[in-house]
């Protein structure tokens, strides 16, 4: 994303509402402080959480910049989590979501991130917010079945399984399926965000999928599966034969709305009226720039 389009994201997203100053003094903020010190810095996130910042962490920086870098899909996982719930985050880069949903919503975390290096500013944003209680932190990928693939490499939150003679660095990782990555754990809410490998994850989760306590999965519908052969809608129609509804969510009433699919992620909600009423009776949650 280059400059014009980085502060037309800033000034336009729904959570700058109000305070598209504020919004771009922190911008300025960051692009001073990160040629300054030059290392990760802990940057305040939800609630009393922080995330470690480097440049060139889109995600991790659109959080600071923007509340929350994707704001449908954030709120709604801090929304419909509760303390005892457990959260799965497949492809958990470097743990936005992992954080927000142990550190602010107080739910337990299986984190799956494949690359070697993105593990490790995950498992230290783990360690910064004191979460290694409740985070169970896995270096690896995940597919329909267990063995290797290979990833490419220095992509930050594009990173994904390689395609056959692609020319780009990868990484050989090893990988497993969600059914034993979850073992004898059923979570409430999943998020999948795999750049175009869903069907694949999906395919290695036909028990967690049926299990009538997983409620939400969250997955990328932006046409990413195209490199791999398949289309968004045969992700929505797996996951409308397993029971769920695409939905998308509204952050300022915290309603559910069924839907042909989200912007760019889709929520898949199995009982969105019940949802609706879960969300609804959730705390608020201070960020940078809001409530919610």
């Amino acid at each position: 994303m280059n400059l014009l389009s980085l502060l037309g994201f800033i000034i336009h997203h729904p959570l700058n509402s109000g305070g598209r100053i504020a919004a771009l003094r922190r911008f300025a903020q960051w692009q001073i402080a990160s040629r300054l010190i030059r290392q990760p810095i802990a940057m305040p996130f939800v609630g009393e959480t922080r995330l470690l910042s480097s440049t060139g962490m889109t995600g991790a920086t659109g959080n600071w910049y923007n509340g929350l870098h994707e704001p449908e899909e954030m709120a709604f996982v801090l929304h419909a989590l509760r303390a005892g719930d457990l959260f799965v985050d497949i492809g958990a880069n470097v743990g936005s979501y992992s954080v927000l949903a142990a550190g602010a919503a107080g739910a337990e975390v299986i984190a799956a991130e494949p690359l070697p290096a993105t593990y490790a500013t995950l498992a230290a944003n783990i360690r910064l917010n004191d979460l290694t209680a409740l985070v169970d932190a896995r270096c690896c990928g995940l597919s329909d079945q267990p063995g290797e693939l290979r990833f490419t490499a220095g992509l930050d939150t594009m990173n994904r399984v390689a395609l056959p003679d692609e020319a780009v660095p990868t990484e050989v990782v090893p990988v497993t399926t969600l059914d034993q990555l979850c073992g004898s754990r059923m979570p409430s809410v999943i998020k999948i965000d795999v750049e175009g490998h869903e069907l694949a994850v999906l395919a290695g989760g036909a028990a967690v999928l049926a299990a009538p306590g997983l409620q939400a999965v969250l997955m990328e519908t932006n046409g990413s599966g195209d490199r791999y052969g398949h289309g968004d809608e045969q992700i929505i129609a797996q996951m409308q034969g397993h029971g769920f509804s695409a939905c998308r969510y509204d952050w300022r009433t915290r309603a559910l709305t069924r839907a042909d699919r989200g912007a760019a992620n889709t929520i898949f909600v199995r009982d969105p009226a019940a949802m609706t009423a879960r969300c609804q009776t959730a705390a608020q949650f201070r960020l940078v720039n809001r409530m919610v």
